[in-house]
């Protein structure tokens, strides 16, 4: 078997993580990218005394856009910085990757999708403040493209970050909504990557971990936010599934996932969970054994046939969606004859993205769109 595992440079772990980090190291003055909310966050503040003559790029306002990053190019060099730090959720790491690529290379990172991002970048160092999306451990960044109403999938191994800090104390002040989104997100990476054509023994061994961990932790997270052990042991899953879809990728959910975010508008996690017990029931149709494992390994079964052992994972994520209150489509107020209409196109754009094929079960346009409207039943 032939693989490679590609991680960030460096990660630091734990409870004040960010007074170890020796940021200096990496240039005098960075541009920190982030949300209105983060910037003003104890988190921000903090790392402002580490970074003294950091300046705050507050202008990621929900899930990032070519207009956003040509923004942070702009602030990049209209303040001379020479490096670069993502604090926030998936969209403020997505949007410093992307500014950091960006600042480089000039022109319009619409023009990179589909082609391998390189060149020499500014230093990056990545704080998640949620724990879901583990962009502080991948070569990815999610930029929606709004002329053509498409989430671009753009990759490069110089995506990854010099440093990633992981303190999940960050991680106190995310909503629940924000708490369950991110971790089934968390969750989807790490199934995905299990139950890809890509796996390795690697991220097989991250994957399984990544599970056990969000079924133990995820509902008290959820439920008791300040809870040490569970914020922390989230951060790691978090991480842990980031690695998995770095080496190994993801499948059906995530390529069905970003249309659905593009065109409504719904949260990346949340889009993945509502596709959830849909898509991986269809994915489990030829991987049974890679879902059974699963199964077993989180404790939720016992069988030993595996298409059994399979149908009780289903059964268990389906009760995970429910304990973290995740909405069906018409409850988070999408329109179905809008929905139907855009069927055709979002399925064209699901495959144009490449994840349905490390699906272990075969994938047609058709197959998509079944799914897709399975989800009003």
């Amino acid at each position: 078997m032939d693989f490679q595992i590609v991680l960030p440079g460096k990660t630091l772990a734990g409870k004040g993580a960010l007074s170890r980090a020796g940021l200096e190291k990496y240039g005098k003055k960075p541009l920190i990218v982030t949300g209105k909310h983060t910037a003003k966050s104890a988190a921000a503040a903090e790392l402002l005394k580490y970074a003294p003559a950091g300046v705050i790029f507050d202008g990621i306002t929900g899930e990032p856009t070519v207009g956003m990053i040509n923004s942070g190019v702009g602030a990049y060099h209209d303040n001379s910085c020479d490096y670069v730090i993502g604090i926030g959720g998936g969209s403020a790491l997505d949007s410093a990757k992307a500014i950091a690529a960006m600042s480089a290379l000039g022109g319009n990172i619409a023009d990179y999708m589909g082609k391998e991002i390189d060149g020499e970048f500014p230093p990056m160092v990545l704080i998640p403040t949620t724990a879901g999306t583990g962009s502080e451990a991948t070569r990815f960044t999610i930029i929606t493209d709004t002329e053509k109403d498409i989430k671009m999938l753009l990759k490069g191994d110089k995506l990854l970050p010099d440093l990633a800090v992981l303190d999940y104390s960050y991680t106190f002040s995310a909503p629940k909504s924000v708490t369950a989104a991110t971790g089934m997100d968390a969750l989807t990476h790490a199934i995905e990557s299990y139950t890809s054509r890509r796996a390795n023994p690697i991220t097989d061994t991250f994957a399984l971990s990544a599970l056990k961990r969000i079924f133990a932790n995820l509902p008290t997270a959820y439920n008791e936010p300040e809870n040490e052990t569970a914020r922390e042991q989230m951060l790691i899953a978090a991480y842990e599934a980031g690695v998995c879809i770095n080496n190994a990728s993801v499948t059906i959910v995530h390529g069905m996932s970003r249309p659905i975010g593009a065109l409504f508008h719904v949260p990346h996690g949340i889009s993945n969970a509502m596709l959830d017990i849909k898509c991986l029931g269809f994915a489990a149709q030829g991987a049974a054994d890679k879902f059974a494992a699963t199964a077993r390994a989180v404790g939720v079964s016992d069988k030993q046939d595996d298409a059994a052992a399979a149908q009780d994972f289903l059964t268990a994520l389906e009760k995970l969606c429910s304990v973290v209150e995740i909405p069906t489509l018409a409850e988070y107020g999408i329109d179905r004859e809008k929905f139907f209409a855009a069927m055709d196109k979002m399925a064209d754009d699901a495959l144009a993205s490449g994840s349905p094929s490390n699906t272990i079960h075969e994938v047609t346009k058709q197959d998509i769109i079944d799914i897709y409207a399975s989800l009003w039943d």
